[in-house]
Protein backbone atom coordinates (compact mmCIF):
# COMPACT_ATOMS: atom_id res chain seq x y z
CA UNK A 1 0.00 0.00 0.00
CA UNK A 2 1.15 3.49 -0.80
CA UNK A 3 0.76 6.22 1.81
CA UNK A 4 -0.33 9.68 0.68
CA UNK A 5 -0.26 12.78 2.86
CA UNK A 6 -0.63 15.72 0.47
CA UNK A 7 -3.69 16.97 -1.41
CA UNK A 8 -1.26 18.00 -4.16
CA UNK A 9 -0.38 14.41 -5.00
CA UNK A 10 -1.45 13.53 -8.56
CA UNK A 11 -3.58 10.58 -7.41
CA UNK A 12 -5.43 12.87 -5.03
CA UNK A 13 -5.92 15.48 -7.75
CA UNK A 14 -7.39 12.83 -10.05
CA UNK A 15 -9.75 11.51 -7.36
CA UNK A 16 -10.94 15.06 -6.76
CA UNK A 17 -11.55 15.55 -10.48
CA UNK A 18 -13.81 12.48 -10.52
CA UNK A 19 -16.45 14.81 -9.06
CA UNK A 20 -16.77 16.26 -12.59
CA UNK A 21 -18.60 14.58 -15.45
CA UNK A 22 -15.87 15.56 -17.93
CA UNK A 23 -13.11 13.78 -16.05
CA UNK A 24 -15.26 10.74 -15.31
CA UNK A 25 -15.77 10.29 -19.02
CA UNK A 26 -12.11 10.96 -19.83
CA UNK A 27 -10.85 8.47 -17.27
CA UNK A 28 -13.64 5.92 -17.62
CA UNK A 29 -13.94 5.73 -13.83
CA UNK A 30 -16.04 7.05 -10.97
CA UNK A 31 -15.79 7.18 -7.19
CA UNK A 32 -17.69 5.20 -4.58
CA UNK A 33 -17.81 6.94 -1.20
CA UNK A 34 -18.45 4.96 1.98
CA UNK A 35 -18.63 1.38 3.19
CA UNK A 36 -22.08 0.56 1.87
CA UNK A 37 -21.24 1.44 -1.74
CA UNK A 38 -17.85 -0.26 -1.62
CA UNK A 39 -19.40 -3.43 -0.21
CA UNK A 40 -22.17 -3.38 -2.82
CA UNK A 41 -19.52 -3.18 -5.53
CA UNK A 42 -17.66 -6.15 -4.07
CA UNK A 43 -20.85 -8.22 -3.76
CA UNK A 44 -21.61 -7.46 -7.43
CA UNK A 45 -18.16 -8.67 -8.47
CA UNK A 46 -17.00 -5.22 -9.55
CA UNK A 47 -13.23 -4.75 -9.66
CA UNK A 48 -11.94 -2.13 -7.22
CA UNK A 49 -9.36 -0.30 -9.33
CA UNK A 50 -8.16 1.80 -6.41
CA UNK A 51 -9.10 1.45 -2.75
CA UNK A 52 -8.66 4.62 -0.72
CA UNK A 53 -8.85 4.65 3.05
CA UNK A 54 -7.57 6.02 6.30
CA UNK A 55 -5.06 3.87 8.17
CA UNK A 56 -7.52 2.57 10.75
CA UNK A 57 -10.14 1.63 8.17
CA UNK A 58 -7.76 -0.25 5.90
CA UNK A 59 -6.04 -2.00 8.82
CA UNK A 60 -9.40 -3.36 9.95
CA UNK A 61 -10.32 -4.67 6.49
CA UNK A 62 -7.28 -6.41 5.01
CA UNK A 63 -9.58 -8.77 3.09
CA UNK A 64 -10.89 -5.80 1.14
CA UNK A 65 -7.38 -4.48 0.54
CA UNK A 66 -6.48 -7.85 -0.98
CA UNK A 67 -9.35 -7.52 -3.48
CA UNK A 68 -8.22 -4.14 -4.81
CA UNK A 69 -5.82 -3.69 -7.71
CA UNK A 70 -4.22 -0.80 -5.81
CA UNK A 71 -4.65 0.47 -2.24
CA UNK A 72 -3.76 3.85 -0.77
CA UNK A 73 -3.56 4.98 2.85
CA UNK A 74 -4.61 8.63 3.09
CA UNK A 75 -5.12 11.22 5.78
CA UNK A 76 -8.62 12.23 6.95
CA UNK A 77 -7.98 15.59 5.27
CA UNK A 78 -7.41 13.92 1.90
CA UNK A 79 -10.50 11.79 2.36
CA UNK A 80 -12.55 14.90 3.07
CA UNK A 81 -11.03 16.59 0.02
CA UNK A 82 -11.78 13.86 -2.52
CA UNK A 83 -15.21 12.65 -1.35
CA UNK A 84 -17.09 15.95 -1.03
CA UNK A 85 -18.86 14.48 2.03
CA UNK A 86 -19.51 16.33 5.28
CA UNK A 87 -18.56 13.31 7.42
CA UNK A 88 -16.55 10.79 5.36
CA UNK A 89 -16.48 7.21 6.58
CA UNK A 90 -12.80 6.89 5.78
CA UNK A 91 -13.18 4.54 2.82
CA UNK A 92 -13.71 5.05 -0.92
CA UNK A 93 -13.00 3.18 -4.13
CA UNK A 94 -12.48 3.96 -7.80
CA UNK A 95 -14.32 1.63 -10.18
CA UNK A 96 -14.91 1.47 -13.92
CA UNK A 97 -17.57 3.75 -15.38
CA UNK A 98 -20.11 1.56 -17.22
CA UNK A 99 -20.77 2.24 -20.89
CA UNK A 100 -24.04 4.15 -20.56
CA UNK A 101 -24.63 4.31 -24.32
CA UNK A 102 -24.75 0.60 -25.07
CA UNK A 103 -28.08 -0.64 -26.39
CA UNK A 104 -29.41 -4.03 -25.21
CA UNK A 105 -29.81 -6.60 -27.98
CA UNK A 106 -33.26 -7.43 -26.63
CA UNK A 107 -35.39 -5.04 -24.61
CA UNK A 108 -37.27 -7.00 -21.98
CA UNK A 109 -38.81 -6.25 -18.63
CA UNK A 110 -39.86 -2.97 -17.04
CA UNK A 111 -37.90 0.18 -17.84
CA UNK A 112 -37.95 3.67 -16.34
CA UNK A 113 -37.16 6.57 -18.69
CA UNK A 114 -36.26 10.00 -17.26
CA UNK A 115 -37.01 13.16 -19.24
CA UNK A 116 -34.97 16.15 -17.99
CA UNK A 117 -35.11 15.13 -14.32
CA UNK A 118 -32.46 17.47 -12.98
CA UNK A 119 -32.29 16.99 -9.22
CA UNK A 120 -29.59 14.40 -8.36
CA UNK A 121 -31.51 13.25 -5.29
CA UNK A 122 -34.61 12.58 -7.37
CA UNK A 123 -32.67 10.65 -10.01
CA UNK A 124 -30.88 8.53 -7.43
CA UNK A 125 -34.07 7.84 -5.49
CA UNK A 126 -35.90 6.76 -8.65
CA UNK A 127 -33.08 4.40 -9.63
CA UNK A 128 -33.13 2.91 -6.14
CA UNK A 129 -36.93 2.57 -6.26
CA UNK A 130 -36.78 1.00 -9.73
CA UNK A 131 -34.40 -1.56 -8.27
CA UNK A 132 -36.80 -2.26 -5.40
CA UNK A 133 -39.78 -2.52 -7.77
CA UNK A 134 -38.05 -5.13 -9.92
CA UNK A 135 -37.33 -2.97 -12.96
CA UNK A 136 -34.76 -4.09 -15.51
CA UNK A 137 -33.20 -0.70 -16.18
CA UNK A 138 -33.31 3.07 -16.23
CA UNK A 139 -32.64 5.29 -19.27
CA UNK A 140 -31.70 8.88 -18.60
CA UNK A 141 -32.51 11.37 -21.34
CA UNK A 142 -30.78 14.59 -22.31
CA UNK A 143 -30.55 17.37 -19.68
CA UNK A 144 -31.12 15.02 -16.76
CA UNK A 145 -28.66 14.79 -13.87
CA UNK A 146 -25.59 12.66 -14.56
CA UNK A 147 -26.31 9.17 -13.27
CA UNK A 148 -22.74 8.72 -12.03
CA UNK A 149 -22.34 12.13 -10.38
CA UNK A 150 -21.44 11.98 -6.65
CA UNK A 151 -24.86 13.06 -5.36
CA UNK A 152 -26.72 10.60 -7.60
CA UNK A 153 -24.35 7.77 -6.67
CA UNK A 154 -24.89 8.41 -2.96
CA UNK A 155 -28.65 8.51 -3.47
CA UNK A 156 -28.72 5.27 -5.50
CA UNK A 157 -27.17 3.43 -2.52
CA UNK A 158 -25.63 0.75 -4.72
CA UNK A 159 -28.63 0.07 -6.96
CA UNK A 160 -26.46 0.79 -10.01
CA UNK A 161 -25.00 -2.69 -9.43
CA UNK A 162 -28.43 -4.35 -9.56
CA UNK A 163 -29.97 -3.00 -12.79
CA UNK A 164 -28.95 -1.48 -16.12
CA UNK A 165 -28.31 2.28 -16.28
CA UNK A 166 -28.19 3.94 -19.69
CA UNK A 167 -28.27 7.35 -21.34
CA UNK A 168 -30.08 7.84 -24.62
CA UNK A 169 -32.57 9.50 -26.93
CA UNK A 170 -35.98 8.88 -25.39
CA UNK A 171 -37.71 9.26 -28.76
CA UNK A 172 -35.63 6.35 -30.06
CA UNK A 173 -36.40 4.25 -26.98
CA UNK A 174 -40.13 4.87 -27.37
CA UNK A 175 -40.01 3.66 -30.96
CA UNK A 176 -38.02 0.57 -29.94
CA UNK A 177 -40.69 -0.39 -27.41
CA UNK A 178 -43.46 0.21 -29.95
CA UNK A 179 -41.74 -2.05 -32.46
CA UNK A 180 -41.91 -4.80 -29.84
CA UNK A 181 -45.59 -4.13 -29.31
CA UNK A 182 -44.79 -3.09 -25.73
CA UNK A 183 -46.63 -0.13 -24.15
CA UNK A 184 -44.95 3.13 -23.21
CA UNK A 185 -46.62 5.16 -20.49
CA UNK A 186 -46.10 8.87 -20.02
CA UNK A 187 -47.07 10.82 -16.92
CA UNK A 188 -49.25 13.91 -16.97
CA UNK A 189 -50.87 16.03 -14.27
CA UNK A 190 -54.17 16.02 -16.10
CA UNK A 191 -57.46 14.31 -15.13
CA UNK A 192 -58.05 13.74 -18.86
CA UNK A 193 -55.14 11.32 -18.79
CA UNK A 194 -55.64 7.68 -17.80
CA UNK A 195 -55.96 6.58 -14.19
CA UNK A 196 -52.79 4.62 -13.38
CA UNK A 197 -54.85 1.86 -11.75
CA UNK A 198 -56.60 1.08 -15.02
CA UNK A 199 -53.60 -0.12 -17.03
CA UNK A 200 -52.15 -3.63 -17.22
CA UNK A 201 -48.88 -3.42 -19.14
CA UNK A 202 -47.63 -7.01 -18.98
CA UNK A 203 -44.00 -7.91 -18.44
CA UNK A 204 -42.32 -5.55 -20.92
CA UNK A 205 -43.11 -1.83 -20.86
CA UNK A 206 -41.65 1.62 -20.27
CA UNK A 207 -42.65 4.38 -17.86
CA UNK A 208 -41.52 7.95 -18.48
CA UNK A 209 -41.17 10.51 -15.70
CA UNK A 210 -40.70 14.17 -16.57
CA UNK A 211 -39.00 17.30 -15.29
CA UNK A 212 -39.71 18.37 -11.70
CA UNK A 213 -41.33 21.68 -12.66
CA UNK A 214 -42.46 21.26 -16.26
CA UNK A 215 -43.34 17.58 -16.46
CA UNK A 216 -42.78 15.60 -19.63
CA UNK A 217 -41.95 17.32 -22.89
CA UNK A 218 -45.00 17.81 -25.12
CA UNK A 219 -43.46 15.95 -28.07
CA UNK A 220 -42.82 12.88 -25.90
CA UNK A 221 -46.38 12.95 -24.53
CA UNK A 222 -47.65 12.65 -28.10
CA UNK A 223 -45.63 9.49 -28.77
CA UNK A 224 -46.70 7.38 -25.80
CA UNK A 225 -49.21 4.54 -25.71
CA UNK A 226 -51.08 6.31 -22.90
CA UNK A 227 -50.41 9.05 -20.38
CA UNK A 228 -51.14 8.35 -16.73
CA UNK A 229 -52.11 10.42 -13.73
CA UNK A 230 -52.41 9.68 -10.02
CA UNK A 231 -55.73 10.82 -8.50
CA UNK A 232 -55.18 12.69 -5.23
CA UNK A 233 -57.67 12.76 -2.38
CA UNK A 234 -56.13 15.73 -0.59
CA UNK A 235 -55.54 19.33 -1.61
CA UNK A 236 -51.91 19.12 -2.73
CA UNK A 237 -51.40 20.33 -6.29
CA UNK A 238 -48.82 17.71 -7.16
CA UNK A 239 -46.47 15.02 -5.88
CA UNK A 240 -42.70 14.99 -5.89
CA UNK A 241 -41.53 13.26 -9.08
CA UNK A 242 -39.68 10.52 -7.18
CA UNK A 243 -42.73 9.80 -5.02
CA UNK A 244 -44.94 9.63 -8.12
CA UNK A 245 -42.46 7.32 -9.81
CA UNK A 246 -42.48 4.99 -6.82
CA UNK A 247 -46.26 4.71 -6.79
CA UNK A 248 -46.40 4.05 -10.52
CA UNK A 249 -43.52 1.59 -10.69
CA UNK A 250 -44.88 -0.69 -7.98
CA UNK A 251 -48.39 -0.52 -9.44
CA UNK A 252 -47.38 -1.20 -13.04
CA UNK A 253 -44.99 -4.01 -12.16
CA UNK A 254 -47.38 -5.73 -9.77
CA UNK A 255 -48.18 -8.50 -12.27
CA UNK A 256 -44.69 -9.90 -11.78
CA UNK A 257 -45.29 -10.51 -8.06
Amino acid sequence: MEELTSVHNQHVKNWKKLQTKKFRRQSGEYLLDGWHLVNEAVKAGTQLRQLIGTADQLAAHQDLVARAAEAYVVTPEIMQHVTDTVTPQGIAAVVDLPDAHRVPANIQGAWLLLDRVQDPGNVGTMVRTADAAGFTGVVVGDRSADIFGPKVVRSMQGSQFHLTLLEGDLHKWIQDFKQLGAPVYGTQLNPAAKNFRDVHPGQTFALIMGNEGQGMAADLLKETTANLYIPMRGDAESLNVAVSAGILMFQLNRELD
